[in-house]
Formats: C-alpha cells, sequence, structure tokens
C-alpha cells in the first residue's frame, strides 16, 4: 500500500485549502510509516498556540502519530483521508468523501 511510484492525486478541496507545504507533509509522513500499511491514513490537522499539529491514524495495523509544525506560514484545521486504491492514492478531505 502506498508505494512511492503509484500516482499520486489529491482532490480540489485539497488543492484550495490545504498548504502545499502541508500536503507533502502528509505523503512523506504515509511513505515513512513501517510496513504493512492500511488502505485509509487518516490526519486530522488542528492549529494549537499558533502551531500546526497533525494527528496520523490508521486502523489495520493501528498506528498513530502527532506532529508539530513551528514554521507553516497559514495553519489549517481540517481532517484528510488519504486512500490507496490499489492503482493511484488519492488526499481528499473528509467531507469530500
Amino acid at each position: 500500500m502506498f508505494e512511492p511510484e503509484k500516482k499520486r492525486y489529491l482532490t480540489r478541496g485539497v488543492d484550495e485549502t490545504i498548504p502545499v507545504e502541508i500536503q507533502l507533509f502528509m505523503w512523506q509522513a504515509i511513505d515513512q510509516m513501517p510496513e504493512p500499511k492500511d488502505y485509509l491514513q487518516v490526519f486530522t490537522l488542528s492549529v494549537e498556540n499558533g502551531l500546526q499539529c497533525i494527528h496520523h491514524t490508521s486502523e489495520q495495523p493501528e498506528y498513530e502519530m502527532t506532529y508539530i509544525l513551528p514554521t507553516v506560514e497559514s495553519a489549517v484545521t481540517a481532517k484528510i483521508y488519504c486512500i490507496d486504491s490499489e492503482e493511484y492514492c488519492t488526499m481528499l478531505l473528509a467531507e469530500e468523501y
């Protein structure tokens, strides 16, 4: 799942609301996860004390990691799904699912 050579797409909602540096960070977080990886990765973005917090989870196998990004220009609050459909991977806002 989520092999780096697979094509990766994002929805218009992600493109319009999530800064590129955060998008790239989330793909990198998936790439650095231990194997095996679940087909669904969930990122919960929040702002705490002016810092961008990214909480990354998956169910099978259970995985949880929290990242703090202090240098993001425009921090955002959102829930993001990354889905591996075997042919390609897609990043989308939870409300676009």
